[in-house]
């Protein structure tokens, strides 16, 4: 066994290169992002978008809840593998088939006739996935999260490079198709590459039957997260056509950014993590409490100075004449914020074994989300639509919270809503100030209008450290970049990943060293399936 220093440092050494690869990651969304969004038209974009959230819908129903249901599981047999594998494969092929023979009824709804051919080009990225999701799980069950961190990566520049030169090639939406799919292709072949699946005779056993039990709770959640936070652009491309979608559709990209840069990597080791803390409540609580933290310092002062400065923003990302996507990136900013701190309630549903009960509470409040994209176009446009969807999704975080954390060890206020005051208070200190800052300089050129409303949300987070609150908690963040540069130990660290992780967490410390525990575990090695669009 060794020691906790050796151990804190090993797993923050990792967070900081998996951090590291992340923001690269983020770099080359956001190169791809510029370059494309000046070699295409806003209605490709609205194209590939028509078809993506139909094809989502049947991606869904691929995965079926299974990604999180083997992750929830504690132990797993090689059978139980193959049958998955098989079931999985054999899944995506029969949705492969059934979306390709949608395709005319799909170009019929928007009025599109392109539609047809996109669509059979798109769907055989759901046989790809059927075969790379237990690969995925069969990694991220082992907590090899910088194999996935690499190969997330990776998948992503081929995708990017490729699409960049069919663009140069003048394909015009057709660039976007190879966006879409040569980075799934290059993913597959990694996942295989590092999971070494062993297939096996073609067999269904009942041994999976308790994961498709489960799955189907995890995927009716997940289908109706997925329609709500999708139906957005059926709505849109419907009543406003593929240009004014292609523009809601870059606003929507970019505002998942921190998201999927942040976030989505602690959902992807929280899932593990937590279910192998389901009988330790201490160690439970003091788990969700770090990441909230996290989230909070990290998700909301982002979203707070992008929206504040996100026309000069969005001028210099997507160039003059997506002015309309600049307004709906900063009314969306309100929906990031819930978005963000709501995955956290898909974490305690799924870890807990809790996934008929959050089925229940989302059969409730999704169609009012649904409802509101309705109200919210019928108001006022792409704008009242996304106002409407913010407003209503954080209202829903309390009730949410609420039924999540009934009859756990979870406590409300302590748990769930103290880890975020701090963070919310800077955030809308941060948002005043870059507004405010901004509106000084909106006659100069967009670069320095970024640059100094920018700044002055920035300068609010430094100012912040005088308040010895929130020294405190910067501390926290500032011994994890310490601890990942400098081991206080030299013993080897066990040879179980599982056991590793549960030592990281469980390790004596204070509360800034609980903090740097829970920062280290979140990159030791994504989708959480409850966050972002699919």
């Amino acid at each position: 066994m060794s020691a906790p220093g050796d151990l804190k440092h090993r797993a923050s050494r990792g967070a900081a290169v998996t951090a590291g690869g992340l923001w690269t990651k983020t770099l080359i969304q956001l190169l791809s992002t510029m370059v494309l969004a000046r070699m295409l038209e806003p209605a490709d974009f609205g194209l590939v978008a028509m078809v993506m959230a139909i094809v989502g819908v049947a991606d869904l129903v691929r995965d079926f809840g299974l990604t999180g249901a083997i992750l929830q599981a504690k132990k797993l047999t090689a059978a139980q593998w193959q049958s998955l594998l098989w079931f999985s494969a054999g899944l995506g092929t029969v949705l492969m088939v059934l979306v390709a023979a949608s395709a005319p009824l799909i170009a019929l709804l928007y009025g599109e006739r392109q539609l047809v051919v996109l669509t059979l080009a798109v769907a055989p990225t759901l046989l790809l996935n059927g075969l790379a999701m237990p690969l995925q799980a069969a990694v991220q069950r082992d907590l090899r999260f910088g194999t996935l961190a690499m190969i997330d990566i990776v998948a992503m520049a081929v995708g990017v490079v490729l699409s960049v030169a069919a663009a140069w090639m003048g394909w015009g939406v057709w660039s976007l198709v190879v966006l879409a799919g040569a980075g799934q292709v290059y993913r597959l072949i990694a996942l295989w590459v590092a999971a070494k699946p062993r297939w096996g005779r073609p067999r269904l056993g009942r041994d999976i039957r308790p994961f498709v039990a489960t799955g189907g709770s995890i995927f009716g959640v997940q289908l109706l997260n997925y329609v709500s936070r999708n139906i957005d652009n059926v709505i849109i491309g419907q009543q406003l056509g593929s240009a004014a979608l292609g523009q809601y559709s870059r606003a929507y990209a970019l505002f998942l950014l921190p998201q999927q840069q942040l976030t989505a990597p602690l959902g992807r080791v929280a899932l593990p993590v937590l279910s192998r803390l389901q009988d330790d409540g201490e160690r439970y609580r003091r788990y969700v409490r770090g990441a909230l933290v996290v989230i909070g310092y990290l998700s909301l002062p982002t979203y707070a100075i992008a929206a504040a400065v996100a026309q000069p923003l969005l001028l210099i990302l997507l160039g003059p004449g997506w002015d309309a996507a600049a307004q709906v990136f900063a009314i969306l900013a309100i929906a990031g914020v819930a978005q963000a701190v709501g995955n956290v309630q898909g974490w305690i549903y799924i870890s807990l074994g809790r996934a008929h009960r959050q089925l229940v509470y989302y059969l409730i409040t999704r169609p009012i989300v649904i409802a509101a994209f309705f109200v919210g176009i019928w108001w006022a446009g792409m704008n009242g639509l996304a106002l409407l969807y913010g407003v209503v999704t954080l209202a829903l975080l309390v009730p949410g919270f609420a039924v999540a954390i009934h009859g756990t060890f979870l406590r409300g206020w302590s748990d769930i809503a103290a880890p975020l005051v701090r963070p919310a208070i800077v955030a809308a200190l941060a948002f005043g100030a870059s507004w405010a800052a901004g509106l000084g300089v909106a006659t100069l050129p967009a670069w320095l209008g970024l640059l100094v409303g920018g700044f002055a949300g920035v300068a609010v987070l430094a100012a912040a450290w005088l308040v010895p609150a929130y020294r405190r908690d910067y501390r926290m963040l500032l011994d994890f970049v310490r601890n990942a540069r400098r081991p206080t130990a030299t013993q080897a660290p066990p040879e179980d990943p599982a056991e590793r992780t549960a030592e990281i967490i469980g390790t004596d410390a204070t509360a800034a060293d609980a903090l740097e525990v829970e920062l280290a575990v979140t990159d030791t090695r994504r989708e959480s399936g409850q966050g972002g669009r699919a």
